[in-house]
Order: C-alpha cells, then structure tokens, then sequence
C-alpha cells in the first residue's frame, strides 16, 4: 500500500520547469517569483464525487477536466496560467485510478505551460480541488464591471451539447449512443480559451466564462457593470449534437445549461474585425449575439426582437438538483 508521501512521489512530484516558480512540490510552501508589470490572477474550484462528476467517471477525463474549469477562470481575465496546487481526498489508495487521473491532469497542465507546485493529499470522499495562479499584465486583466452601454456582446466556441448529454445520462432525453458519447466529450473535456482571453486584452471590456449558463453568468456582468443586456437567443451557436434538437430546447440549454466553459464577453461595436481577428489567432470561433443596454435586466428576443419569458435558471450549488 503507498503512503500519503508514496502517492504525492509517484503521480504528482517533477522538477520546476518555469522560472517564475523557485520552489515547487517538496517545501511547506511553494515560491513563485512575481514578474515586473503584471498582477497575479488566483482562482479555485472544488470538483465533489456525485455532484460535479459521477463516481464512475473516466479518471483520465476528469484530470484533464478538474485543470480545465480553473484555466476557464483564467482565460475569462484574460491570464496566462503559471502554476496551481491540487488538494485530493480519495477513499483509498488506487493506482489504476490515480495513474489516468494523474495523466489527464498533467497533460493539459504541459500544454498551457502550468505546474504543479504543491497541495495536500487525504482519505476521505473523492473530492478534488485546485488553487491556479496565472499573470496578467498591470492594469490588462478582464473584468466583470467593465461592460459598457453600446458593446457588443460576444460568446466562443457552442453551447448546450454538455447540458445534453446531461440530460441523456438523465434519461430526460432519448439520445442514441453516439450523439450522447458526442455530446459528452463537451461535458467530460471541456476546451479552456486561454489563448482568446490572452488575445482580447485591449479589445474587450468585460468577460466571464459561462460554467453556470449563460443567461445566468452574463447576470454578473450586468450587475457587477450596472447595465442591462438583450440577447438574441437564436443567434446562440448550439452545439453539433444539440443543433439536432427542437427549438424549444435548443434555446433551454444554451441559456441555462451548465459545464460549457466558453467565454461571454463585451467590446466596442468598432472593435467587431479585432473581435474576430482574436477568435482567427487563437483558433476560436466567435459569435456576436447581443448588446449592451442601459435599462437594466436582461432581455432575451427571437429574431422579430419580441421579449420571449423563458423562466431560464442557471445551476446553483444549494438550489439546483
């Protein structure tokens, strides 16, 4: 049986590749070197066994997707990742587990440059939580409050196919093997866009990433900005397997639907060829589907501009099922 030490050794212990970090794993504290003009962005999610993942989930997958919801964070201000810490319960000691996991995990951290520079290991339900630490430079970073009345209002990639293959693990849907293992691959390995938040820093004003949905995660942006928003519902990019559905749904999970983690964000009308010369560079489609108004609220339209009421509600963690 491997020890807490054994197990931090053998999946999760190499030596610091970057320069910004002097000390890694193998200190009581990491040390990372502040670059000269930049602010450290920080952020951390928590991923628990049976309510952001099903106990039987591909462990190699969830590596890879526990890393992707923080660089999601990241990207939204606009941050270049740096390094993060992992903090792991598990409930025994599994290498047939933690060698996939470790995998996945470490894959995605080489291909944005990020290392892992420490955390804490314990026995208990699979719970897994990450700290990330990325740089931007001073004064750059994308924020929540800075949208302003006449933006344009931008979102990446498509939506819906995670909240879709939701359902179909569900059975609220009848989806056949392949549009759910299709569908799923959104849920299972989302596509942090690091490299477009890095791209829109002077382009865009503000930005978050949609983990929640979208109707709901734009609601920060407009309270935080004290503007209001309209949205063109069927102007939303659905995703390949949810684009076959009916409307009705389409517009219901694109606008709730969770785990999508692409990015919602604002910029000048004058700024749309740069917008979409950002999406170009960082291989990301982009898509313009609404505006920035001063009324508050958000006001959600069908392409005659009628105000649909779709009683659309994003996940909460003590609220939703």
């Amino acid at each position: 049986m491997l020890s807490e030490f054994d197990l931090i050794a053998r999946y999760f212990t190499r030596p610091p590749r970057r320069k910004d970090v002097a000390a890694g794993i193998g200190d009581d504290c990491a040390l990372l070197v502040p670059e000269s003009g930049s602010e450290l962005a920080i952020s951390s999610d928590m991923l628990v066994e049976g309510r952001h993942f099903f106990p039987d989930a591909d462990p190699y997958a969830l590596g890879h997707k526990c890393l992707a919801v923080n660089l999601s964070d990241l990207a939204a201000m606009g941050a270049e990742p740096v390094a993060f810490t992992l903090a792991l319960a598990l409930p025994e000691v599994n290498p047939e587990w933690l060698a996939p996991f470790s995998g996945g995990l470490l894959e995605l951290a080489d291909r944005h440059g990020c290392e892992l520079i420490g955390g804490d290991t314990t026995k208990g339900p699979r719970n897994i939580c990450i700290t990330i630490f990325g740089k931007v430079p001073s004064g750059r970073a994308l924020r929540r409050n800075a949208a302003r009345v006449g933006d344009d209002i931008w979102v990446s990639g498509t939506l819906g196919d995670a909240r879709l293959a939701l359902a179909g693990y569900r059975g609220e849907l009848p989806l056949d093997e392949q549009a759910l293992a299709t569908a799923a691959e959104r849920m299972h390995r989302p596509t942090p866009r690091v490299a477009l938040g890095i791209a829109l820093r002077g382009i865009a004003h503000a930005a978050i990433d949609i983990s929640d949905g979208l109707a709901g995660d734009i609601a920060h942006i407009l309270k935080q900005s004290g503007v209001g928003a309209c949205l063109q519902v069927d102007a939303l990019p659905a995703g390949p397997m949810l684009a076959m559905q009916d409307q009705p749904t389409r517009r219901h999970f694109m606008l709730a639907g969770g785990d999508d983690y692409e990015l919602c964000f604002t910029a000048p009308a004058p700024m749309r060829d740069a917008v979409l010369q950002a999406g170009a560079a960082s291989g990301t489609t982009v898509t313009r589907v609404g505006r920035i108004e001063a009324a508050p609220g958000l006001r959600v339209v069908d392409p005659d501009g009628t105000v649909l009421d779709l009683k659309t509600a994003s996940f909460d963690h003590f609220t939703s099922p």
